[in-house]
């Protein structure tokens, strides 16, 4: 996704970090079309396939006529860009219908510092699906030292948007360097039925890897926020949090280590609470032994608030 300058109320400006293109308010290649209501998606919708960019600005943000045109124009040799002057709209552009919009126009950065930092963001995360290739993520096999009562406190399970497939859960631990893979809810018990969007993750206090590669402790994840889902294949995806559930319950406390590094999750009591094998199988923490075989994310990197940074922590 390309970011552009508009100028055209202001006259000539300098490109800021990450822009490759000022816009003056006209251009050869370039059909500016004001979204107002249908007659303006009706006119964008005509000129796909005529024009090499169509330029939205909308004085209502929306995204169904948006998507429209998004639709209308894969395929067709014609990008889309729009006019974006708050953050929270910045999401829905980028990720319209999956695809996103080729481009979003932004005010100056003078008077849009955190719009434009945002923006960085998403243009360098790209859309996801559209990449081709999934993002890779480093998984390691552990060995299960022991497992052990943890006591009772504050369990949360993290609620996505959307669905996980079998294999797939979240980067879950006590130890930022040494991440357990956390099997989602996808697989129906006796006596209860699958939850296939649902983690149930562990006690408030363990890292969660989110989907930038900051780590957050899982009682500051909120309702929107993005994690990183992983499967045991490697790939990596992004997925929203549409819903938090903490409530206390027993845990059982897994000690593990990974060659010179060890870790721990306190994991709740109960049988659909699975890790996964490194065969890519879900095993329940009920069932787990000292001896047994898990997946687990490796990093060597010392945080601070959750981000990356070189150097050395222990933590235990």
């Amino acid at each position: 996704m390309e970011l552009w300058l508009d100028a055209s109320g202001s006259g000539p400006n300098s490109l800021p970090e990450g822009a490759s293109r000022v816009w003056d308010g006209s251009a050869p290649d370039v059909a500016e079309v004001a979204l107002d209501d249908y007659r303006g998606q009706d006119e964008a919708r005509s000129l796909v396939g005529m024009v090499p960019w169509i330029l939205v600005r909308c004085s209502d943000w929306t995204m169904i006529p948006l998507e429209n045109i998004v639709a209308a124009a894969v395929g067709s040799g014609t990008r889309v860009a729009a006019a974006i002057s708050n953050e929270v709209d910045l999401p829905g552009a980028a990720f319209a219908l999956e695809h996103g919009v080729d481009a979003v126009l932004l005010p100056p950065e003078v008077d849009s510092e955190a719009l434009w930092s945002a923006a960085r963001e998403w243009a360098s995360a790209g859309t996801g699906d559209d990449e081709g290739e999934p993002l890779s993520s480093e998984l390691s096999t552990a060995t299960v030292l022991s497992v052990e009562s943890g006591g009772v406190g504050e369990r949360l399970c993290v609620d996505l948007i959307e669905r996980l497939a079998p294999g797939e859960g979240m980067a879950i631990g006590s130890v930022s360097g040494a991440l357990c893979l956390v099997h989602g809810e996808t697989l129906p018990s006796e006596y209860v039925p699958s939850r296939p969007f649902r983690i149930n993750a562990g006690a408030v206090h363990a890292y969660a890897l989110m989907a930038d590669g900051s780590t957050k402790y899982l009682s500051e994840l909120r309702a929107g926020d993005m994690v990183a889902v992983l499967a045991a294949d490697g790939a990596r995806r992004s997925a929203s949090i549409g819903r938090l559930k903490i409530e206390r319950r027993p845990f059982l406390l897994v000690r593990f280590e990974c060659g010179s590094a060890e870790g721990q999750l306190m994991a709740q009591q109960a049988e659909t609470v699975r890790l996964v094998s490194p065969a890519g199988e879900a095993v329940s923490v009920t069932e787990l032994e000292s001896g047994d075989e898990m997946l687990v994310r490796l990093d060597s990197s010392m945080r601070h608030i959750g981000q990356a940074l070189p150097g050395e922590m222990s933590e235990r």
